[in-house]
């Protein structure tokens, strides 16, 4: 994002990489029009990298392979779905690639918190600019990861005592030990949606993993490390990856798009394995923006998106890009960029797709550049609008309050409204057709947190520490139930089977429900 947050949830100086490495690869980079207009981009191709320094579980006896098949990658009709049904949960931020699956109900009716983990609270310092923080429990994006296996809720998270916690959802105890990290563990996991038992997390200690919980502990099959050539801002994962077809896709900090054919199997033993090959490594910047913004914060923090075989990322420079990603079904071509659109400022929010293909893109007040301010920054965009100096976009609200105003928050859809927070806190509920704004509400900010919507009530949390639900049914949303954590609630919710799992920044995870 450019900024990083401190424990007081205010956006601070991320840490540079300390030097301006040279890209490494020799790319023709599309000249897109400083306008920000869309452009095709075909210009714009993979390039296979010698990959970072890795490690990777023994061989395995039977892998996955990359399946040829007619079918795109993410079905457009799976909007608002569970990702695929192999696995029963909430196994990524926003619960599928389209980013628009919100949990299960039922919704608790009068709930109060059931449970709080662990017993004391999650902290950990880490260092910014040669001062030491302490960051404690959960903070942005942070939903976590909510899915059945053997029986048992399973809910799997990062925090901010260099941990990934493995939670039985019923009892809020341990289900296997946490899996330690050597820094704050921040984002949302994503679990692996084909059965396997891997979650895939990254970590502000710069590595990106692949762990098995399949035994007693969970096990470090692979790492990546983000320090690689041609870095542009500094080396942490914080967005949540995805697995398409036996791939793993990633934006890093590091201003780079991966992908890596993780040929998933497993050993005589039964232990599941991972043998990664790094399959494509594409910028999430090029040199038209890098002239534009006049500076290198270009990370990679919003969650990638996939609708049929297009991938939408943004980044903490506002470049929103499609990459068609059809070649990791087809086996041929290459991973090339097929859209291009200047928001003009940092845009951490996660991109959300709707049944149409049509993008919701959310920006921060970071630079305030005249492009910021010219765009807005909640957007409805159409991706196959690439037309040189077109302007792609539906419709525009504009929330721009001065620096630290706009949208850190990933929108959530309820019919034909798509709900959308601001960081000062007011909630907006617009109709995705014509971009009018149907009705507002006003919570505490700053707010970083996405709002999820289940069975047609809202839920949102706030910098009070204040989880609220309303209900949808009417004009206008009515209160239902509020619930007081004990800090700032940076992460989003998950909405799993008539309890809500939640961290706050006050150092607890806490499940929620009804008596």
């Amino acid at each position: 994002m450019g900024l990083r947050r401190g424990p007081d949830g205010v956006k601070h100086p991320s840490r540079p990489t300390g030097v301006a490495l040279a890209v490494g690869l020799v790319i023709a980079m599309a000249s897109a029009c400083s306008n920000g207009s869309s452009t095709s981009g075909s210009t714009i191709s993979a390039t296979t990298i010698p990959s970072s320094t890795t490690t990777s579980s023994p061989t395995s006896t039977s892998t996955t392979t990359t399946t040829t098949t007619t079918l795109p990658l993410v079905d457009p009709s799976s909007v608002g779905r569970p990702w695929g049904t192999t696995v029963s949960g909430i196994l990524t931020f926003k619960g599928n690639p389209t980013r628009t699956y919100n949990g299960s109900g039922p919704v608790p009716e009068s709930p109060r918190v059931l449970w709080t983990y662990p017993d004391q609270r999650m902290c950990g310092e880490s260092s910014e600019y040669g001062e030491v923080r302490t960051w404690c429990g959960t903070g942005w994006v942070g939903q976590p990861a909510v899915f059945e296996r053997d029986g048992r809720t399973w809910v799997v998270f990062g925090a901010y005592d260099y941990k990934i916690h493995f939670v039985d959802g019923d009892t809020g105890e341990d289900i296997i030990a946490p899996f330690p990290t050597r820094d704050i563990a921040k984002g949302t996991v994503t679990v692996d949606p084909d059965g396997y038992p891997l979650v895939y997390h990254g970590s502000r200690d710069n590595m990106l993993r692949v762990i098995a919980f399949d035994g007693d502990a969970p096990r470090e099959l692979w790492s990546f490390d983000g320090r690689v050539e041609g870095r542009r801002w500094n080396n942490d994962w914080d967005a949540a990856p995805l697995v398409l077809n036996d791939t793993l896709i990633e934006g890093g900090e590091n201003s780079w798009f991966f992908g890596f054919t993780l040929n998933r199997g497993y050993a005589p033993d039964g232990s599941v394995t991972v043998a990664p090959v790094e399959r494509f490594r594409v910028p999430g910047f090029d040199d038209q923006l890098l002239r534009d913004l006049g500076d290198d914060r270009v990370s990679l923090e919003s969650a990638v998106a996939v609708h049929g075989d297009t991938a939408y990322l943004n980044s903490s420079g506002g470049l929103l890009q499609g990459w068609d990603l059809s070649s990791l079904r087809t086996g041929v071509g290459d991973v090339t960029r097929v859209f291009r659109f200047w928001t003009g400022d940092d845009s951490d929010a996660t991109t959300v797709i709707d049944e149409e293909g049509f993008l919701y893109v959310g920006v921060e007040v970071d630079r305030n550049l005249p492009r910021a301010r010219e765009v807005g920054q909640l957007l409805k965009v159409d991706p196959h609008i690439r037309e040189e100096g077109a302007d792609p976009v539906v419709w525009r609200i504009d929330v721009n309050n001065g620096v630290d105003s706009g949208t850190w928050s990933t929108p959530a859809f309820h019919e034909n409204l798509v709900i959308w927070p601001t960081k000062p806190g007011k909630v907006y509920g617009v109709d995705r057709t014509t971009g009018a704004i149907v009705w507002t509400l006003k919570v505490g900010g700053p707010v970083l947190s996405s709002p999820v919507v289940v069975d047609g009530t809202l839920i949102l949390g706030d910098a009070t520490g204040t989880l609220r639900a309303w209900t949808l049914s009417s004009p206008e949303p009515t209160l239902k139930w509020e619930v007081k954590l004990s800090g700032n609630i940076e992460s989003t919710p998950a909405v799993w089977n008539g309890r809500i799992y939640v961290g706050s920044r006050g150092g607890l995870f806490a499940a929620i429900g009804d008596e």
